[in-house]
């Protein structure tokens, strides 16, 4: 008989945004004249930039035409997209990014997870707590931890704090880890590092020869100039940093699936035999091994983002949800509660009133005011006593929700 992995017994019994919507399938079907309003998962509400929708209609008419049509792309990507990423977000940033340092994908969570196929199983890992949890979760799967203990946390695996006590800033480790997760924007605080502060890690991981693995999913919606829109702002960076980028929420991709991961040829890691190899290496043949490219159609998609008229229709798009995130914020703090993030990215991070259990709450806003949001629990140890909402839906909904929360006793 076929053996299984045991690694993926060692997770919890469900994936976080899986046992949200068991909770609110049982609770809409209990009660179907519920008018649910949903500020969980990040998904987004509002349709493409128009020139998206223009250029992968053009793209369609290219595949029905022998002499236009395309098969199999390159890995990679096709260059009319890599050359637009590498020229608005890079190069007019004062940053260097070679063609072959950029990857093409269907979606930076896939990349978050499958990077750390190219690392050895003996590394360290780092993650911040409360953390996305595909960070954490893959490389359990991989067998890079040991088992989860009654605290919350995996054996194994260095936890790094942020909560309002430390100003949602981690202490940097006070072990050696290989490989350190940082997301920034942060998903789920929605809250960010100083350019000082960034400093401060890409010169850690210089030192200790640790790896930054930096998520930068949420650049689009940075507001504060001292807030680096890309990792390799920082001096050094190139060095120690893999940046993985997405247009899902960017440009309202999340089910059009678009993405893409740097791996500068400078940053390397130890073979058994001592000798230094490039990670962008091992991730080409990893990428050109196991996928065979991001659809045409959608990279055209992603490509008009870089138009004159696609960068206005996607700063309307970022616009709109962080005009939600204003009126979250805002409104939850009059309603008397702690709320951070929602500055520089479309979460709001609100603390629980009176020692409430973040499921407790979450329970709470279902059944007394018909709102989804994400129990803080769920992102780690250090998420528990915290809330997660995303500005992700309408401005009518985002109102009504912050009504609802006026009128909630607690």
């Amino acid at each position: 008989m076929a053996t299984i992995n045991d690694n993926y017994l060692k997770l919890p019994g469900s994936y976080l945004f899986a046992e949200i919507a068991r909770r609110v399938a049982a609770y809409k079907e209990a009660h179907p004249e519920a008018d649910i309003i949903r500020l969980g998962i990040g998904d987004v509400t509002q349709p493409l930039p128009q020139a998206c929708i223009e250029a992968m209609h053009k793209a369609v008419d290219d595949q029905a035409k022998a002499e236009t049509f395309h098969g199999y792309g390159p890995e990679q990507g096709y260059s009319f997209l890599t050359e637009a990423i590498i020229k608005n977000n890079y190069t007019d940033r004062g940053i260097e990014i070679a063609p072959d340092e950029i990857f093409v994908s269907d979606g930076s969570k896939s990349d978050c997870g499958n990077i750390q196929e190219i690392f050895g199983l003996a590394n360290k890992v780092a993650i911040t707590d409360p953390v996305y949890p595909v960070y954490l979760d893959t490389n359990v799967m991989a067998g890079r931890t040991g088992e989860l203990q009654k605290d919350g946390h995996f054996e194994g695996v260095v936890y790094l704090p942020c909560t309002a006590e430390n100003n949602f800033a981690p202490a940097l480790p006070k072990e050696h880890v290989d490989m350190l997760y940082l997301c920034c924007p942060n998903n789920p605080t929605g809250t960010t590092l100083s350019r000082e502060e960034l400093t401060k890690w890409v010169n850690y991981a210089k030192e200790n020869e640790t790896v930054i693995l930096f998520d930068a999913a949420y650049a689009a919606y940075i507001t504060e100039e001292d807030v680096p829109r890309s990792i390799y702002e920082i001096p050094g960076a190139k060095d120690v940093a893999i940046e993985f980028r997405s247009f899902s929420k960017t440009a309202g991709f999340t089910g059009t699936r678009c993405g893409y991961t740097i791996i500068p040829k400078t940053v390397k890691g130890r073979a058994a035999d001592g000798s230094l190899v490039s990670f962008n290496k091992l991730w080409n043949r990893r990428h050109t091994t196991k996928f065979n490219g991001t659809a045409y159609i959608v990279q055209r998609g992603a490509a008009a983002i870089y138009t004159e008229e696609g960068q206005k229709q996607v700063k309307e798009l970022v616009s709109y949800y962080m005009e939600n995130a204003r009126v979250i914020r805002e409104g939850l703090k009059a309603a008397g509660l702690e709320a951070y993030g929602g500055v520089n990215a479309p979460y709001i991070w609100l603390k629980t009133p009176k020692n409430m259990s973040s499921w407790d709450f979450f329970d709470k806003l279902l059944t007394e005011a018909n709102i989804v949001g994400t129990p803080g629990a769920g992102f780690g140890p250090c998420g528990e006593g915290y809330f997660r909402l995303t500005a992700f839906g309408s401005h009518e909904n985002t109102k009504r929700a912050v009504a609802r929360f006026a009128k909630l006793k607690f």
